[in-house]
């Protein structure tokens, strides 16, 4: 059973800081391009960072230079970075499998002061 675990989202002040963690299980993680989405009521889901079963990484332009995809894959860990965090960064970031497209719950980030 694939299982996607996010973590990590809280409520910080604009130019603050946040880690956000994905838990993944049921698959070999280590094989598959992990990503990060985020979701605002009415929009469709934003892709943020992608990271390869190699560890390439690419970034939308709206994070480029603030926020860092990065894996651990001998804890099955992805991981998300953010910094320098602004109130339009206010979301549901969702973690997102390379192996058959499955998604996790989500984690909420909000940003205000």
């Amino acid at each position: 059973q694939v299982q996607l675990v996010e973590s990590g989202g809280d409520l910080v002040q604009p130019g603050g800081s946040l880690r956000l963690s994905c838990a993944a299980s049921g698959f070999t993680f280590s094989r598959y391009g992990m990503s990060w989405y985020r979701q605002t009521p009415g929009k469709q889901r934003e892709p943020l960072a992608h990271i390869t079963s190699g560890g390439m990484t690419n970034y939308a332009d709206s994070v480029k230079g603030r926020f860092t995809i990065s894996r651990d894959n001998t804890k099955n860990m992805v991981y998300l970075q953010m910094n320098s965090l602004k109130p339009e960064d206010t979301a549901v970031y969702l973690c997102y499998s390379g192996f058959r497209g499955y998604w996790g719950q989500g984690t909420q980030v909000t940003v205000s002061s």
